[in-house]
């Protein structure tokens, strides 16, 4: 028998690999034009690519005007009037807060990042003081927010823009996942009340849109109150938002918790640990973590839920947008303010999303280390 080796051409361990094996054009020939199929879908996107995306540059960037007082500063341009976003940028974002007073908001904004810091990132410095600063900071974003105590009161009915879809939609997420967790094991509870009335609940809410929720605070809230007792208006929102939220993450909850064998459920027992104690260090952890998704589905269509408030009468992002362009001085721009409502939107629900996907490859690493 020869001892003569054979290789395959291009393969000899003292060749250096083929050109089109290796780098950009191995993956231009693996991604794009791995056969005849690929490589027509390609062409047509570059095609439809070439024929799309310089028009909607021109018209949103070199063609655009990005200042001036009213729409006649716009006219002949062949592109957006941006100069009704430079104009109204305080509306959008402060809605009719004083404008001598937008600090504050400027102050939430930023405590906000440093709030939420430890909860998305765990291996954050300082974590232990921010822990703290987070559990604090609803009272002082409030404070912030409405006033007193030597800062200037301001009505809710001022607030607005995209500071109060921020309000309604960081208050809704915060408070619909724990309540959503309780309502998710009460329907799992061995006792009969408990469980007919978290049934009761999640079914109920889960059979109306949100709109009638809105309806239903903004208009009878009240009356089941004791004589002189009013919630305002901004809270009864934040109620019904929450409550609608908290039905369809209690579903989405308790879908983790079924995909958990019931061999954790056992070896919880063995260990002598309780209810509670099983449910905190080992079920709801591997639970919340296989419906990673779904929570942050829920997330991003609570946020953009939150437009619903318009309806009945809070000026949001979506119906402070829906006031510039009934504003005499920018008429017939809906097309630039729409966009950029929709643009600071995708920017929030597209960061939730890789956010998302972060986190599940965070945890998948940590499960394969810990194999």
């Amino acid at each position: 028998m020869s001892d003569v080796q054979t290789y395959a051409p291009g393969t000899h361990p003292d060749l250096p690999p083929p050109p089109n094996e290796v780098g950009v054009l191995a993956w231009l020939r693996q991604n794009l034009f791995s056969n005849w199929v690929n490589a027509g879908l390609t062409l047509a996107s570059l095609a439809l690519i070439i024929v799309i995306v310089p028009p909607l540059l021109s018209w949103f960037v070199f063609d655009a005007v990005f200042s001036g007082e009213n729409r006649q500063a716009c006219e002949g341009a062949g592109g957006a009037c941006w100069a009704v976003v430079t104009a109204r940028w305080n509306q959008f974002f402060y809605g009719l807060y004083p404008s001598d007073q937008t600090w504050r908001l400027n102050v939430v904004f930023v405590g906000l990042l440093l709030a939420v810091t430890p909860w998305l990132a765990p291996q954050a410095p300082f974590r232990r003081a921010l822990v703290w600063f987070s559990l604090a900071y609803p009272f002082l974003a409030y404070w912030l927010l409405a006033g007193g105590l030597s800062l200037e009161p301001v009505h809710t009915g001022a607030w607005g823009g995209f500071t109060l879809t921020l309000v309604i939609g960081v208050t809704g997420i915060a408070a619909s996942l724990p309540l959503g967790i309780l309502l998710a094991l009460g329907r799992q509870s061995s006792l009969p009340v408990v469980s007919m009335l978290c049934v009761a609940f999640i079914e109920t809410v889960r059979g109306v849109p949100l709109i009638m929720f809105l309806f239903m605070a903004s208009n009878m809230l009240n009356l089941f109150l004791p004589q002189g007792v009013q919630f305002d208006l901004l809270l009864r929102a934040l109620i019904a938002v929450t409550l609608f939220s908290s039905a369809y993450m209690a579903e989405v909850v308790r879908g983790g918790l079924q995909a958990i064998s019931s061999g954790q459920y056992e070896a919880a027992q063995a260990m002598g640990l309780t209810y509670w104690q099983s449910m905190r260090h080992i079920i709801l952890p591997q639970a919340l973590r296989t419906v990673i998704p779904g929570i942050v589905n829920n997330f991003i269509a609570l946020f953009k839920d939150t437009s619903l408030v318009a309806i009945i009468g809070l000026f949001d992002l979506l119906n402070m947008a829906k006031a510039i362009v009934t504003d005499a001085d920018w008429q017939g721009l809906s097309i630039e303010v729409y966009v950029f409502a929709g643009i600071v939107y995708w920017i929030v629900c597209f960061s939730m999303s890789r956010y998302s996907l972060w986190l599940e490859g965070s945890l998948d690493a940590e499960n394969k280390d810990a194999a």
